[in-house]
């Protein structure tokens, strides 16, 4: 039996980029779709070529930084395709601007659509998990949330945040008992999609930068899985221990990896706004 047979998964960002890999991996592994995305146009046409493969897939256009549009965009899915299975918190935004280069409303946009955007999407499906006993809560986090970098500031607060996020929804539910619904939160280092286009890598062969297709590939199975934590590459994890480091010395190896260089030739995708996953 396929791995997602009788699954119902919600993408969000699903038109491009991570998230539209992950949503076709998904639908090849059984899932019925729920798409979401800003861009409805892309959307609907990603939806069309999934049901034209014999899949079965819903779209929504809708803004997951805007609570309101949030609140009833998941009504409608709700009444319209059912209760969420795999829920999947994927849509991102990056300016790769210094802290005092990005204006005001580019920071507050990298964390409505990366962190608050968290919270409403899942207050919107988690009751009915809840009420059902089984979801699961998906975080596409980073390891710009475990280690910052220059040319970040705004987006690694963000991520740093949704790590959060993921630790303490997942210590939250098992407080309350509702130990069936499990968390995944993934961080990846640099994919190499549009989102991130010009990013460097010193070592790459302890930090690459990551093909799409492997990363999705990684992703869902380790929704498949219903592993806690994906961490890509496995030397992020080194980072844990490296923060025991005193703080000089921490930021000596972030500098001798690369990792502090790594956005000073970022173009990101060619738009006049912030780039989305």
């Amino acid at each position: 039996m396929p791995a997602f047979a009788g699954k119902r998964v919600l993408v969000t960002g699903a038109a491009s980029g991570i998230g539209r890999l992950m949503s076709e991996r998904f639908a090849a592994g059984g899932a019925e779709m729920v798409l979401w995305d800003l861009d409805a146009g892309i959307l609907e046409g990603f939806a069309a070529a999934l049901a034209a493969a014999g899949h079965r897939a819903h779209h929504y256009a809708c803004d997951v930084s805007d609570r309101r549009a949030v609140s009833a965009t998941a009504a409608r899915v709700l009444a319209e395709a059912g209760p969420v299975d795999v829920l999947v918190n994927n849509a991102g935004i990056v300016s790769g601007k210094p802290l005092l280069e990005a204006d005001d409303d580019a920071i507050e946009r990298t964390l409505a659509v990366n962190t608050l955007a968290l919270f409403w999407t899942t207050r919107a499906f988690l009751p009915a998990m809840i009420a059902r006993g089984t979801g699961h809560v998906v975080t596409i986090a980073s390891a710009g949330g475990i280690c910052g970098t220059a040319r970040l500031v705004d987006y690694c607060a963000s991520k740093f945040a949704a790590m959060g996020f993921d630790d303490s929804l997942r210590l939250e539910l098992a407080r309350l008992g509702h130990r069936d619904i499990r968390t995944t939160v993934v961080c990846p280092f640099y994919i190499r999609t549009g989102m991130f286009h010009g990013v460097q890598t010193r070592v790459p062969w302890l930090l690459p930068i990551l093909e799409p297709e492997y990363a999705a590939d990684r992703i869902v199975d380790a929704v498949r899985r219903r592993r806690r934590r994906l961490v890509m590459p496995r030397f992020v994890l080194g980072v844990y221990a490296a923060r025991l480091l005193p703080v000089p010395a921490f930021d000596a190896l972030m500098h001798w990896l690369g990792v502090s260089r790594s956005m000073d030739e970022f173009t990101g995708r060619a738009s006049s706004g912030p780039d989305r996953s």
